[in-house]
């Protein structure tokens, strides 16, 4: 078992490179199913959610394997194993495989997927958008079943906005014959990043980044190097990081129209910051100043998976702020363990009070989750004396490293076995 020690209260200083977006890498690989030709990822990050993503891979009979930084993958001969339980237990993101599958194969079979506890996340919508394509699904003992013999393209109109769903229905048209329309699409930066792929493996997909998406099927599509977009999460960390404990850090390597939602929402806590190019500079001084609403919502809104962060950084603020939680009902959970720290936060249902106060102090707190682990290593690096902060393998599901990149900027934290 492995445990980060994290001293606080040294402000953050210097230059860090954001990696490859986690959420945009796994539909990338999930998507090489589409094409017996080899792929190039390049830039991949090197996650256990990657590395669960893999395994089912490999499981299906792909070959996938890192060269340096860059991760190959050829799924030449594709089985129709069942993807167990013990398989997708692991990553809620699985369930668009099945798009993929039944693309290439027109059969498919997968356990319901896993992931952190945060909500229901029912696959409803996933599977709704399937059968409007004309995919036969049952669910037996666990596993669901989809014969899609008969699937042909349609237009499916999606009750919300899902970023699964979305990219399950653009996978699962990509050879068909005729065009599948996706309307009330999602419209993350993740979306237009696949539908940039699959173009790029010679598919047709136009209208992603707006409500309705359109792909018309081809008959076969080829190989290809490609390189997925910018963290934008990752990088929100790290600014977020920044204002809780003070300094000045430049964080590279990303879009800033994708953090438009995250940076805005930081002018108002008084850091201030500047864009250049794929550069954001963000300097912040004393404590921040509270936000009277932050509220969640599907992009260009405020993203649900920068919640916790902003909560770790607002419980330092100069007054209360009131979080709305409009995606997930139980994303919450980590606050119980920032109170451990000192944090004055009230939790009712998808609202959370939180009562800025002058100073955190360490704890030993564990990390349930991926995103609230990040919390907890923001509440850490602004607190006073040493946090031990458990559950590391939440982090390492989207960070790599974390405690590399953050000691880059001057933090003293450091992972241990314990």
């Amino acid at each position: 078992m492995q445990k980060l020690i994290v001293q606080g209260g040294a402000p953050l200083s210097g230059e860090i490179s954001v990696q490859t977006a986690k959420n945009a890498a796994l539909p990338i690989i999930a998507a090489c199913i589409l094409t017996d030709e080899p792929i190039i990822i390049e830039n991949c990050p090197q996650l256990k959610d990657i590395d669960a993503m893999l395994n089912i891979m490999r499981h299906l009979g792909c070959s996938a394997e890192f060269i340096g930084d860059n991760l190959h993958v050829c799924c030449r001969d594709v089985s129709l194993n069942v993807i167990n339980a013990d398989l997708t237990g692991k990553l809620r993101s699985s369930i668009f495989i099945l798009g993929s599958i039944l693309s290439r194969c027109r059969k498919a079979y997968i356990s319901h997927p896993g992931g952190c506890e945060i909500g229901l996340r029912p696959i409803d919508l996933h599977i709704s958008g399937l059968k409007g394509l004309s995919v036969k699904i049952e669910d037996e003992g666990g596993v669901i079943c989809c014969d899609g013999g008969d699937m042909k393209s349609a237009v499916i109109n999606l009750d919300f906005a899902s970023v699964g769903a979305t990219e399950n229905l653009m996978m699962a048209g990509a050879l068909l014959d005729g065009e599948t329309v996706i309307v009330n699409a999602a419209r993350e930066p993740e979306i237009v990043d696949l539908a940039g792929f699959i173009n790029e493996m010679g598919g047709k997909v136009s209208g992603a980044g707006g409500s309705i998406i359109r792909v018309t099927g081809v008959k076969k599509l080829h190989g290809c190097t490609y390189r997925p977009m910018p963290d934008r999460i990752c990088a929100g960390t790290f600014l977020a990081a920044c204002a809780a404990s003070g300094g000045c850090v430049t964080v590279k390597n990303v879009v800033p129209e994708h953090l438009f939602g995250i940076t805005e929402r930081l002018k108002k806590t008084g850091a201030k910051l500047s864009v250049r190019g794929g550069t954001v500079r963000i300097t912040a001084s004393g404590r921040p100043k509270a936000i009277h609403k932050l509220e969640t919502n599907v992009y260009p809104a405020f993203p649900t998976d920068m919640q916790p962060q902003f909560c770790a950084m607002l419980s330092r603020a100069m007054g209360s702020s009131v979080i709305v939680e409009n995606l997930f009902e139980n994303r919450f959970g980590y606050t119980t363990e920032l109170v451990k720290m000192g944090a004055n936060i009230t939790v009712k249902d998808r609202i959370a009070v939180v009562a800025g106060v002058p100073r955190l102090h360490g704890a030993t707190v564990k990390a349930c989750d991926l995103r609230g682990g990040a919390a907890l290593v923001i509440a850490a690096l602004s607190a006073e004396g040493c946090t031990e902060i458990y559950g590391t393998e939440h982090i390492d599901r989207g960070y790599e490293k974390i405690e590399q990149s953050f000691a880059a900027l001057g933090a003293r934290i450091e992972r241990v076995q314990s």
